[in-house]
């Protein structure tokens, strides 16, 4: 067998489309195995030279009540009988985590007659223990289907080393207001207006005239390389204590010149670091 995977994290964080990701690769994949069981899964995973149990993956969550404490136990015994193991930890926003309880309509498990953030609050303690073990800490926060399902190929299907740091540079509008998800905020307000060029008025940043336009300025240009450096000394220390989501927020007026232009500058210059997960989006551009 090539790889035992434990999937938990946050309910609503994505483990089971996590699960479903990997069982599309070939993973045999096993879901809410009571606690006390999965030593003993463990046991038939590695002692099983079938090809269907080549990897593995297994789901353990808060749904396993006050036995969830166990697992501490249980894999400490796995260690013990020389079985390697990884933890993957799907991590998610508290204001996230209750807007997708709301949409489905699910009550959290940990919530009875609560409400959803006082189940969140309880099994953020419950799950601290092997948030600490975690081999990969994903955050869906701010992830599509798609780009966690690309994160879980690099790491699984491809074997890639995992990209620690997942950066999106996000230009908006300040009209239209600040994203409420953005961990820093850089305003270019006082770039060149291309709005106040006829010929560039109804194009974007994503347009070649409107990026030669707004880079034309010295002050674009020094602004830019002043940012950039900043971004590349905050990076490492983000990651040094802990954080696995930054959303860098790049604003303007309207947010479909300058603010377009910045972020695809900084998206390109990020992109040449093979350590980053790194996305660029613009919130605003269509408006």
């Amino acid at each position: 067998m090539n790889r035992f995977v434990i999937i938990t994290g946050m309910s609503g964080a994505g483990k089971s489309s996590v699960l479903k990701m990997l069982e599309d690769n070939n993973f045999f994949c096993v879901d809410n195995l009571p606690i006390e069981l999965v030593l003993k899964f463990a046991e038939l995973s590695f002692r099983d030279k079938g090809e269907n149990m080549k990897n593995v993956a297994l789901g353990i969550d808060i749904r396993s009540g006050q036995a969830f404490h166990e697992l501490s136990d249980v894999l400490e015994k796995m260690r013990r009988k020389n079985y390697t193991y990884e933890i993957l930890f799907l991590d998610c926003s508290d204001d996230v985590l209750i807007k997708r309880f709301k949409e489905t309509r699910r009550s959290h498990p940990l919530a009875a007659e609560d409400r959803v953030d006082d189940g969140i609050v309880k099994e953020r303690k419950m799950l601290a223990f092997i948030r600490r073990q975690a081999d990969y800490i994903i955050d869906t926060s701010n992830l599509l289907i798609r780009e966690l399902r690309m994160e879980i190929e690099e790491i699984y299907v491809k074997n890639k080393k995992y990209k620690n740091l997942f950066v999106t540079i996000l230009s908006f509008g300040f009209k239209y207001g600040i994203p409420a998800d953005a961990d820093l905020i850089f305003d270019v307000r006082f770039m060149p207006n291309p709005y106040y060029v006829d010929k560039l008025k109804y194009q974007t940043g994503n347009d070649e005239e409107v990026k030669q336009f707004v880079m034309a300025s010295e002050v674009s240009v020094k602004f830019l390389e002043k940012l950039y450096d900043m971004i590349k000394f905050l990076i490492p220390n983000y990651v040094k204590e802990g954080k696995n989501q930054l959303v860098i927020g790049i604003g303007c007026t309207g947010g479909k010149h300058r603010s377009v232009t910045v972020a695809n500058e900084i998206y390109e210059k990020l992109s040449e670091d093979e350590n980053l997960g790194i996305k660029v989006a613009h919130r605003d551009i269509l408006r």
